[in-house]
């Protein structure tokens, strides 16, 4: 009951184990609800693969997602033209959402930083973070979301994994069909 309060922070079970959770709901929710353009790196056309079905499901949902993989540039995904990198983008980005290993996201981070005066959110997929990097982007009024998924996140926060049975945590009298 503290949880819900506020008085406590937020806990996820992960692995069998609990973890604090160092983002809010209301801090996911706002980036979600502001977010228009997403540039997505790391991008993969193969629909098996999270990066895609991350990316087609955030289109379904009425964000714009700009692809980013030089494997793929001028395949068309998602409705959009895939692209080499950041610096191709001409469209204005809201958020960054990096599918690329740890190590690549400094650099990534800092074209977005550069490149895109409307961005807001430099967003990290599962198993991607980098301490020092959100450290600077935070610093420059950046927000800065590592090691989740926004896909997952909306469905939790916007009622569509409890359709499915989940107990979200969330509690709403909004019913759901």
């Amino acid at each position: 009951m503290l949880v819900q309060t506020g008085l406590l922070p937020p806990v996820e079970m992960r692995y069998g184990r609990a973890m604090t959770s160092p983002y809010s709901d209301t801090f996911l929710r706002t980036i979600l609800r502001r977010t228009k353009v997403i540039a997505l790196v790391g991008v993969s056309a193969n629909p098996v693969r999270a990066s895609n079905f991350v990316a087609r499901y955030l289109g379904l949902r009425g964000y714009r997602v700009l692809p980013i993989n030089p494997a793929y540039a001028g395949q068309t995904l998602f409705g959009e033209t895939v692209k080499a990198n950041l610096s191709e983008l001409e469209a204005p980005v809201d958020m960054v959402d990096i599918f690329r290993r740890s190590e690549a996201v400094p650099e990534i981070a800092e074209d977005a930083m550069r490149l895109f005066p409307t961005l807001r959110t430099i967003w990290m997929q599962f198993g991607v973070q980098h301490p020092q990097t959100a450290v600077i982007a935070e610093a420059r009024g950046f927000d800065v979301v590592q090691n989740r998924c926004p896909k997952i996140e909306y469905q939790r926060l916007f009622g569509e994994l409890r359709r499915g049975g989940f107990n979200t945590g969330i509690i709403s009298s909004k019913l759901v069909l």
